[in-house]
């Protein structure tokens, strides 16, 4: 048993560091009934519902289908690799980051594998994680900051969209250059087989169900009631489902959560913050972020400053940088490390990289624009 718990923590690097990063901070912030406070439950709770619902797409060959569909009609890497990415970037508008992330990243996995393209994964799935952070900006509804910042600041949309539209714009070029950047490679796609994808019973119980998760953000349903559905109704028309669901992401963003939130309580920390804020708010919160995400990092700050505007541009590009910039961050990677380990240590790399290149280049924008 503890060989196996031991192998398991050495093949998830991640895991193993949230945890070992929440331990430390406990040693600061002894273990309260604060804890259980850090966990944001609705969070975890959607994760779970979504990761079911996409292993049961899976398992019921849509993605196999839908990537069918795309590479019939691309004829060349180039165009499949943009295909994926606008995905995450449009759709991380509406359905926020984490979301698109869950639901495109499989299918660029599955899409790319057929094309034969799997040298491809690493740079399609870090852009396809950059896109869904940028694109998410654009909208109060995009990612949990922005839903936060928004009632805070008191901004109309137009003005919401003003402030973040020309970032979002100027990142989206960038994409499509980077999509463009790479080698061009004919994609001459072979079906392994016809695909034995068909519109079924349990087809129409999973869409039910993804349809019932985007409805949860909008809070007109309890997220929570909606996982126990999930969960529910896949254990009674689906359970072997239940076998492909990565948990260990849940536990991942408990030892994340729990870091946080010590963080957060530890005084020399919290003075040394209020210290460098004032005046330097769009860098202060792009470096928090690095530390303890974007989305505490900005409900940390609001505490200290009314300099909304700032937060909102840095909250959103601090989300690029490490892989716990933005808890986002961390789904991609567990996805192509559940199917590719051997990936691991490049997509660190190139992620890393391309976060930078971006970070760097929107930090130019906003001092550029600030100058004017």
């Amino acid at each position: 048993m503890t060989k196996k718990l031991a192998a398991k923590l050495k093949e998830d690097v991640v895991l193993t560091v949230s945890w070992m990063l929440a331990l430390a901070s406990a040693l600061f912030v002894r273990p309260d009934k604060n804890y259980i406070d850090y966990i944001d439950w609705e969070t975890l709770a959607l994760l779970l519902a979504l990761m079911i619902v996409m292993a049961g797409f899976k398992a019921l060959g849509l993605f196999q289908w839908m990537g069918e569909i795309l590479l019939s009609r691309t004829k060349s890497s180039r165009s499949v690799s943009l295909s994926l990415v606008l995905a995450c970037f449009f759709s991380a508008m509406i359905i926020t980051n984490d979301v698109a992330l869950i639901t495109f990243v499989p299918f660029a996995l599955e899409t790319l594998r057929m094309a034969r393209l799997e040298e491809s994964i690493v740079p399609v799935v870090v852009l396809q994680t950059v896109a869904a952070n940028l694109g998410s900006m654009v909208t109060p509804i995009g990612n949990p900051q922005n839903i936060y910042l928004y009632f805070q600041s008191g901004l109309g949309m137009l003005d919401f969209l003003k402030l973040t539209g020309p970032y979002a714009l100027f990142a989206l070029m960038l994409l499509i250059f980077f999509c463009f950047a790479g080698k061009k490679k004919k994609v001459e796609f072979t079906p392994e087989g016809k695909s034995d994808f068909g519109f079924s019973g349990r087809l129409l119980i999973y869409g039910a169900m993804f349809v019932l998760c985007l409805v949860s953000l909008s809070k007109i349903i309890s997220v929570e009631l909606v996982a126990l559905i999930v969960v529910a109704v896949t254990l009674i028309t689906d359970r072997h489902t239940l076998k492909n669901v990565d948990y260990g992401l849940l536990f991942t963003f408990i030892g994340f959560f729990i870091f946080v939130g010590n963080m957060g309580r530890i005084d020399w920390f919290s003075s040394a913050v209020a210290a460098v804020l004032e005046g330097h708010e769009l860098l202060v919160t792009v470096a928090i972020s690095q530390v303890i995400s974007n989305v505490p990092a900005t409900l940390f700050l609001a505490g200290f400053t009314q300099n909304w505007p700032l937060l909102i541009v840095g909250s959103n590009i601090g989300g690029l940088g490490t892989l716990i910039a933005s808890m986002a961050n961390l789904i991609s990677y567990k996805y192509v490390c559940k199917g590719y380990a051997h990936f691991r240590h490049a997509y660190t790399r190139w992620f890393t990289i391309v976060c930078l290149v971006f970070l760097v280049a929107l930090l130019v924008m906003y001092w550029c624009m600030s100058v004017v």
